[in-house]
């Protein structure tokens, strides 16, 4: 497990490194309310995937039947983005909290060997609730639209992308610092 970062603040600083906080979980699982708390703590930028793809995709969603032909390459787009100001913001001094998906494991080795230098200075927060639970969240959410809304999210997909959710396996807890957020200490 990495423990600490190989960056080191400019020659005459005693700012600590900079560090990248990943958010990861299943949908409805509490992340945004969590990442939020992170922001404050850390005096990070938050990097939200979802605020990016509603901001600039939602307008044009299409209707049709098989919107993830229309999805993925937009996500694709944002991601590449999010990561070049991710980049800028940690090249400042700065700590960014990056919720961005990743729900699969090879989403997330692509990730950390995008990261290159920055692997050290990750730390990875996991999420995770009873879908029963996180199904109650998203339906609530959708209805209430309130601080954590970014899109409504259909029944269809909340199951499809729990689904295909991955937790961290032993490797990757081995090779990064994952820690796991329990329930009740994120508030969602």
């Amino acid at each position: 497990m990495h423990a600490t970062s190989t960056h080191t603040a400019p020659a005459g600083a005693a700012a600590p490194s900079p560090r990248i906080h990943l958010v990861i979980g299943p949908v409805g699982a509490g992340k945004s309310t969590f990442a939020r708390q992170l922001v404050k703590q850390h005096r990070a930028v938050p990097l939200n995937l979802d605020d990016w793809m509603a901001t600039l995709f939602s307008a044009d969603r299409p209707d049709a039947a098989d919107v993830m032909a229309w999805y993925v390459p937009r996500t694709l787009r944002c991601l590449a983005q999010i990561w070049k100001t991710a980049e800028a913001v940690l090249n400042a001094g700065g700590d960014v909290v990056l919720e961005v998906g990743l729900i699969q494991q090879h989403q997330r080795d692509a990730f950390y060997a995008r990261m290159g230098p920055w692997a050290d200075a990750t730390v990875v927060y996991v999420l995770d609730a009873p879908r029963e639970v996180r199904r109650a969240r998203v339906l609530r959410r959708n209805a209430e639209q309130g601080a954590t809304f970014s899109m409504v999210v259909p029944p269809h997909i909340f199951e499809l992308a729990s689904d295909l959710w991955q937790p961290p396996d032993e490797v990757e807890c081995a090779n990064h610092t994952v820690v796991w957020v329990p329930v009740a200490d994120h508030g969602a």
